[in-house]
C-alpha cells in the first residue's frame, strides 16, 4: 500500500517532549506522540470507496494485509510517527481546560491530486488525553460515525469524512446511558480523514495557559496550509482568519439547519476550524420538526444544543475563538466587527435557505412571515421534516386546496389535523399560493430545484439503530445498503422507498432512536 506521505502538522509545529503515554497536562506544545494499541482478532467491514479515491488507494490496496494493520492500529507505516493532539476546550459553556485527543490517533498527511488529508483512527487506544478513559470506541458508536461521515459529504454539508470501518476483536465495557449498567460491547476503529482536525480548543488550550509564542505558531500554520487566501500578515492576517472561520462556520451551520442535523455536543473542542462538522456523538436527525429538540441525554434538562440554537451556539464559540486570538490582534474592535457581521449574515442565510427550501427564489418583503407562520405550523402537530419539504415539491400552483392533502403523509398523527390548526395550515397554502404567483419558475422547475436543496434521504437515527442491531449479530449488509443509499440523498432511487417514511412507532423511545448518551 502506497501513499503520498507529506508531514505538515507534526514537523511544523512543537511536540510534547515527554514520550512516555501517561496521563498528564501538556504545556508549550501541539501534539503528543503516541503508537495505537494493537487490537488481537481485526477485521475491515467496509471501505468508502469515495474516500479510498481521494486517497489514491487502489481496490487491491483496501483488502491488503497492510490496509487492515494500519487501519486497525497493528501496524504503523514506514515513515510516519503517529500522534494525539493537544486541546482544550469549552463543554456545556464552561472552561474543562485541556482536553485532547483521547481517543484519536494521527496516523500521517497524505498529499493526492493536490489534496491534503489527515488521516486518524478513532477508537485505537489511550494516549496522554485519554484522562479516566481507555481511548476506545465500539461497534455502535462507529457505525454512527462512519455512515454519518460519508452521508454529511453527498448532502452537500461540509465535514470530516471516513475511509473505513473495522472490529477489533476485542470487547470494550461501556454504561451507555450512565445508569450503572455497563456491559460489554464489540470493540471498533473508524478511520477519520479530514484536510485537518484542528478545533476551536486547540487555540483555546494555548491561549489559556498563555503560551502565546505557540498560539502564534498554530495560527501562522493554519493560515498557511488552509487560509492561503489570506496574504496580509500581523493582526490584519489574524482578524481576517477569525472572518474566514466564522464564514465557513455560518455555512456550516445552517446546511445544519437545512437538512436537519443536530450535533448534540456543540462545545468548542468539538469545532473544527475548517468549518467543517466533526465529531459524530450524540448526534441526530429531526424526525419531528422541533427547534426545541436534542437528541444528548446529557443535555436532555437545559437543550444548549437543541436543533433551534445551533446557529446562536456558533456564534458563542466564535466568541470563544476570538477571545483565544486576542493576544495575537491586541484590539477588540476588529474582532467583534467579525462576531457582528456573523449576526447580521445569519439572518440573511437563514431566510434565504428557509425560502430556498419551500421553492421561493427571488426576495420579497414578506416572505420572512411567510417562514415565521410556516415554522409555527410545523410545530403545531407532529410533523415529518424531511417528508414535509420534499412532499411540498410536488405542490402545483393553484392548487391551495389540495396542499394539506399534499403532505399528509409528513404528518404523524393525522387525527390532529383538525379545527383550528387545520384552517391555519389552508390559510397557509393560500398564502403560500399566493407568493409562488411571483415566481417565474413552472412547477416541474421549481420541483426540480427544490428537490436538489431538501434531500429524501437522510441518516434517520432508527435506520443507524437497525444497522447496529444487525452489526451486533454479525450481519453487516445494511451498512451498505444504507451507504449506497446515501450517496444520493437527493435522488428519488425507488429501490430504497420503504426508507422514505417517518420514524416508526416502536423507535420513538427506543434508545439510540431517540435520545442517545456521548458513550462510545
Amino acid at each position: 500500500m502506497k501513499l503520498n506521505i507529506n508531514n505538515t502538522f507534526s514537523e511544523e509545529l512543537p511536540s510534547d517532549p515527554v514520550l512516555e503515554n501517561s496521563r498528564r497536562q501538556v504545556r508549550n506544545a501541539c501534539f503528543s506522540y503516541v503508537t495505537p494499541k494493537k487490537t488481537s482478532n481485526p477485521s475491515i467491514l467496509h471501505v468508502s470507496e469515495e474516500m479510498r479515491c481521494e486517497l489514491g488507494l487502489t481496490k487491491e490496496d483496501t483488502v491488503s494485509k497492510d490496509f487492515l494493520e494500519i487501519m486497525t492500529g497493528n501496524k504503523v507505516m514506514e515513515g510516519t510517527k503517529p500522534y494525539a493532539m493537544h486541546y482544550g476546550g469549552h463543554q456545556f459553556g464552561n472552561w474543562a481546560g485541556q482536553l485532547g485527543d483521547g481517543r484519536a490517533i494521527n496516523l500521517t498527511e497524505v498529499v493526492h491530486n493536490s489534496k491534503r488529508w489527515a488521516v486518524q483512527l478513532k477508537g485505537a487506544g489511550e494516549t496522554p488525553y485519554s484522562r479516566n478513559a481507555d481511548g476506545l470506541a465500539v461497534l455502535r458508536s462507529s457505525i454512527r460515525e462512519y455512515l454519518c461521515s460519508e452521508a454529511m459529504y453527498h448532502l452537500g454539508v461540509p465535514t470530516t469524512r471516513a475511509l473505513s470501518l473495522a472490529i477489533t476483536g476485542d470487547h470494550v465495557l461501556r454504561d451507555i446511558l450512565y445508569n450503572g449498567n455497563a456491559a460489554y460491547e464489540k470493540g471498533a476503529v473508524v478511520s477519520r480523514v479530514a484536510p485537518s482536525f484542528i478545533r476551536f480548543g486547540s487555540f483555546e488550550v494555548l491561549s489559556a495557559h498563555g503560551d502565546h509564542k505557540t498560539l502564534k505558531l498554530l495560527t501562522d500554520y493554519t493560515i498557511k496550509h488552509f487560509y492561503p487566501e489570506i496574504e496580509s500578515t500581523g493582526k490584519e492576517a489574524y482578524v481576517l482568519f477569525l472572518k474566514r472561520v466564522s464564514e465557513r462556520s455560518l455555512k456550516m451551520v445552517i446546511d445544519w439547519q437545512r437538512v436537519g442535523f443536530v450535533h448534540g455536543v456543540m462545545n468548542t473542542d468539538n469545532m473544527s476550524i475548517l468549518g467543517a462538522t466533526i465529531d459524530y456523538g450524540p448526534y441526530g436527525w429531526l424526525e419531528v420538526y422541533d427547534h426545541g429538540w436534542t437528541p444528548n441525554t446529557t443535555d436532555s434538562q437545559f437543550k444548549r444544543y437543541r436543533y433551534g440554537t445551533q446557529p446562536e451556539i456558533v456564534l458563542w464559540n466564535l466568541y470563544q475563538l476570538a477571545n483565544a486570538l486576542f493576544p495575537l490582534v491586541e484590539e477588540v474592535d476588529p474582532l467583534e466587527n467579525v462576531l457582528d457581521e456573523y449576526q447580521n449574515s445569519y439572518k440573511n442565510e437563514y431566510l434565504h435557505m428557509m425560502t430556498s427550501k419551500i421553492g421561493l427564489f427571488s426576495k420579497q418583503s414578506e416572505d420572512s412571515i411567510l417562514i415565521k407562520v410556516l415554522e409555527e405550523l410545523l410545530q403545531s402537530i407532529e410533523t415529518d421534516m424531511t417528508i414535509f419539504f420534499r412532499k411540498l415539491g410536488k405542490y402545483k400552483k393553484g392548487s391551495f386546496d389540495q396542499g394539506v392533502q399534499i403532505i399528509s403523509d409528513a404528518f404523524y398523527e393525522s387525527n390532529d389535523l383538525k379545527g383550528d390548526i387545520l384552517k391555519r395550515w389552508n390559510d397557509w397554502f393560500i398564502m403560500y399560493d399566493e407568493r409562488l404567483n411571483i415566481e417565474i419558475l413552472g412547477d416541474e422547475e421549481r420541483k426540480d430545484k427544490m428537490n436538489i436543496i431538501n434531500p429524501k434521504y437522510v441518516l434517520r437515527n432508527y435506520m443507524a439503530q437497525l444497522a447496529i442491531d444487525d452489526a451486533d449479530k454479525g450481519d453487516y449488509k445494511l451498512i451498505d445498503e444504507l451507504y449506497q443509499m446515501l450517496k444520493k440523498p437527493y435522488s428519488e432511487q425507488p429501490e430504497y422507498e420503504k426508507w422514505f417514511a417517518k420514524r416508526p412507532d416502536w423507535a420513538r423511545d427506543k434508545v439510540g432512536c431517540s435520545m442517545l448518551s456521548c458513550s462510545s
